[in-house]
């Protein structure tokens, strides 16, 4: 056994260097040159070793700064969640006003100059009333052009207009003017209520409005 002089550990016989505290054994000299070399080589490789064990704890420090810019990923998706929210708030309701016109249908019947009887169905919205002429763009809904042969009714002579359950006529700028119940001549632009029955006279062309409703 050899005794080391720094800490007083009994180390076996032919080590160089003490177990307990690695300090050389001054005393191996003799026992390491009978015992061989042999013994020797392992002997250094031990504190090889040690620098190994230090190295190893450097790159795993490192490891946790690589997670820091993934925290901050649930940071971007939060503007992502506002923007969807408006996408909600334009809900088109402009076609409900449409819905009171459902309650009736109405139609102009010719009575007087013209062909008598024939009727034209109104639209909801505008209806144009005049003579068709493609070269002009007149494309009227209320075409009179085959009861006017002296042409006295304009291209785009009236207006009829269908609107929140209410109709009205008013003259768009006619040469022979429009008239309701044989009153005063239209205004242009300035449209008048229609009621079931009431007459409009339109050049030699006379119109009765007929409204019925919807069963």
């Amino acid at each position: 056994m050899i005794k080391c002089s720094e800490c007083g550990y009994e180390n076996m016989d032919g080590l160089d260097y003490c177990d307990g505290c690695g300090a050389k054994l001054n005393a191996a000299a003799a026992p390491a040159a009978a015992a061989g070399a042999a013994p020797a080589a392992p002997a250094e490789s031990a504190p090889a070793e040690a620098p190994k064990a230090e190295a190893a704890p450097a790159p795993a420090a490192e490891a946790p700064a690589a997670e820091a810019p993934a925290a901050e990923t649930p940071k971007s998706e939060a503007p992502t969640g506002d923007l969807n929210k408006p996408a909600a708030a334009p809900a088109p309701a402009p076609a409900e006003p449409a819905a009171p016109l459902a309650a009736f249908k109405a139609k102009f019947t010719v009575v007087r100059g013209g062909r008598k009887g024939q009727e034209f169905p109104l639209e909801d919205g505008n209806n144009l009333i005049g003579r068709w002429d493609p070269e002009t763009g007149s494309f009227p809904e209320v075409d009179l052009d085959a009861d006017d042969p002296e042409a006295k009714i304009s291209r785009k002579h009236a207006l009829c207009r269908i609107e929140n359950g209410k109709i009205t006529v008013e003259d768009i700028g006619s040469l022979n003017g429009t008239y309701v119940n044989r009153g005063q001549r239209l205004q242009p632009g300035s449209p008048v209520d229609l009621k079931n029955g009431d007459e409009i006279i339109i050049g030699k062309t006379f119109l009765k409005l007929v409204i019925e409703p919807l069963s």
